[in-house]
């Protein structure tokens, strides 16, 4: 999740901006950071509840895929359109709706009967999260009339989106040590009811925009495409071929519609021009690829600790908090040092040392080496801090300043896409290698030969040969990554804006 993003000032003649005291302007940034909170939490909290999710709701392979990636998807798919919605009808009314959206989605969830219900409400969670993200920051700009409390409040907005994303592992294995699987949902609905109420007597007034122009068929063009590739890849995965070329014919369809549409639109979602810019290409690439390594090592590696490691829920989010919290520190480094080093050594370094890490994690899963497992995984959190402290700067920095919330649209779309497809891609290839090394008779029940007793120790050693190989390829997939940010940042500018080549 990213930590830059440029919101247009209100509209001439809006209504006075911020609330009226210091007080009341930063209780209402704390409402802010609340929702942008449960938007990161949700994207990784599932990852310690998916073992009880089959045990309880008797989920497959193919429900526990969906319900993970309902969520990214959805967001992913809308998020380029509702920030433009935003403008048009008023930032705070989006606030409140993605709000409401997201509280009856997280009961929804929390009391899902079953599999598909559950999809059913993680989709609705995500609808909320794209309405509400964009408005959390155009809503800081709004409150904050002075430049240095606005800048304060930005840097905080940052800060709590990284938490987010760390924290969510660890939050769910905490509930999940004392109450049922639904409580990573549920505890969303007493924060949503106070930020509803603090909202509507704090928020700035509602400045809206109805010459804005918002294009609803885009975002369901972009929609289609990403749920028809993630299909494509599962049914893949799984060897029907006949269903993936019906997906992909869809993802490539909705995709060309999607592109033919922002040529002939006033004001484009997305045009393709910003990426002759080898700069804001290269920003694309790191912010995508960090969290395609980042986001299915931390839920392939949660699941392993539980199921073939035998730790409980909360074990396992301590544990894969390493990763995210050794992110911090490097994640601050790297923003702070950017002008000095440039983007070269940050970015194409980062990736070389979360290659390094994810190597360590192979070697180590196959020797037995517990201490040095956690040390790797250490070093792929502090690589990742690295890429992703500087990728928002180069893909905001090298897009034209009239582009600019095109380019931080683009900005965040290229995180949820990239944790969207490593978990789609991830989650099917283990899946995939251990059904290979199970016992012949044991090929048919896949994943569910790890929740039988009788079955449970072969079952284990198939899963965990199939993630050491998963993690093996992710490493050369990083590795990669790092040469062709290389080629991208090789002029190797401060800024985003300096030294970015169109070619």
């Amino acid at each position: 999740m990213s930590n830059t993003l440029t919101v247009a000032p209100p509209q001439q003649g809006a209504p006075a901006a911020s609330p009226t005291t210091r007080g009341q302007r930063w209780t209402f940034f704390t409402i802010i950071s609340l929702g942008l909170l449960m938007i990161g939490l949700d994207n990784s909290i599932l990852y310690t509840a998916l073992p009880q999710l089959n045990e309880q709701l008797h989920a497959t392979e193919t429900q526990q895929l969906w319900v993970v990636n309902a969520y990214p998807l959805v967001l992913a798919g809308l998020l380029l359109g509702t920030g433009t919605l935003g403008d048009r009808i008023g930032h705070r009314r989006m606030f409140v709706l993605g709000l409401g959206a997201f509280g009856l989605a997280s009961l929804a969830a929390a009391l899902a009967p079953t599999a598909w219900a559950l999809v059913a409400a993680r989709a609705l969670l995500g609808l909320g999260a794209a309405i509400m993200m964009p408005a959390t920051l155009a809503l800081i700009r709004l409150t904050f009339d002075d430049e240095i409390e606005r800048n304060t409040a930005i840097g905080i907005w940052g800060s709590v989106a990284v938490v987010g994303a760390a924290a969510g592992p660890t939050v769910g294995g905490l509930l999940l040590e004392h109450f049922w699987w639904g409580s990573v949902f549920l505890i969303n609905v007493p924060i949503v009811a106070a930020a509803l109420a603090l909202t509507l007597r704090l928020a700035p007034p509602n400045v809206a925009n109805p010459a804005k122009s918002w294009d609803a068929l885009s975002s369901l063009y972009a929609l289609a495409a990403l749920s028809s590739l993630v299909l494509a890849i599962k049914s893949s995965a799984r060897a029907d071929w006949g269903l993936v070329a019906v997906a992909a014919a869809v993802a490539a369809t909705a995709a060309g519609l999607f592109v033919r549409r922002q040529q002939h639109l006033d004001e484009p979602l997305l045009t393709f021009d910003v990426f002759r810019s080898r700069v804001f290409t290269g920003g694309v690439i790191t912010a995508g690829g960090a969290m395609l390594a980042l986001a299915g090592t931390e839920m392939l590696t949660t699941q392993k600790l539980q199921l073939v490691n035998g730790l409980s829920p909360l074990q396992a989010g301590l544990t894969i908090s390493a990763m995210a919290i050794a992110a911090l520190p490097t994640s601050a480094l790297g923003g702070a040092n950017l002008h000095r080093v440039g983007f070269l050594p940050l970015i194409s370094g980062g990736f070389t040392l979360i290659a390094a890490g994810l190597g360590g994690m192979w070697w180590s899963g196959h020797n037995g080496a517990s201490g040095l497992f956690t040390a790797a995984m250490v070093l792929v959190g502090l690589g990742a801090g690295l890429t992703m402290s500087v990728s928002s700067t180069a893909i905001i920095g090298a897009a034209p300043a009239h582009r600019a919330g095109m380019a931080a649209g683009v900005e965040e779309v290229s995180y949820e896409l990239g944790t969207l497809l490593s978990i789609a891609l991830t989650g099917s290839l283990v899946s995939v290698l251990m059904e290979s090394r199970l016992p012949a008779g044991l090929r048919e029940k896949g994943m569910e030969a790890l929740y039988s007793p009788s079955t449970h120790e072969a079952a284990a050693a198939a899963y965990d040969s199939g993630y050491l190989t998963t993690v093996g390829l992710l490493a050369v997939v990083v590795i990669t990554l790092a040469a062709a940010t290389a080629w991208c940042f090789r002029d190797n500018p401060r800024s985003g804006g300096h030294g970015a080549s169109h070619e």
